[in-house]
């Protein structure tokens, strides 16, 4: 008997899908964001999902994987370590390579589409 072939995984409209409170983002730098989450698939190597986030300001860091985000909603800026700030509204799709690091400062609840890889 052949194996079965994998399927495709759908949710849904990633704008207006159910997500599941994590809660406050810790540590942050202002405000008191909150994070929500929709993890779609998982395995050894990747993951992906929808996330999203409240008003605040936090570090971020990438240490060891690799991320693609693109937003559907919200209004923020995600400044680089060196000083390159990201303008974050709907439809911007930007990569966070492995060993960037930076702050976001969420001005409105943003939310977004991500594949996270592991990198090795």
């Amino acid at each position: 008997m052949p194996e079965a072939m994998p399927s495709i995984i759908s949710d849904g409209d990633a704008r207006a899908m159910s997500l599941e409170v994590r809660g406050p983002r810790v540590p942050c730098l202002s405000g008191e964001p909150v994070e929500s989450v929709r993890e779609l698939y998982r395995n050894e190597h990747a993951r992906t999902g929808v996330w999203e986030c409240t008003p605040g300001r936090f570090d971020s860091a990438r240490n060891g994987d690799t991320e693609v985000m693109h937003f559907v909603a919200g209004d923020a800026t995600i400044t680089s370590a060196d000083g390159t700030a990201h303008e974050i509204s709907t439809g911007t799709t930007i990569v966070a390579p492995d060993g960037w690091s930076g702050v976001w400062d969420i001005r409105e609840t943003v939310r977004k589409v991500y594949v996270i890889w592991n990198n090795p």
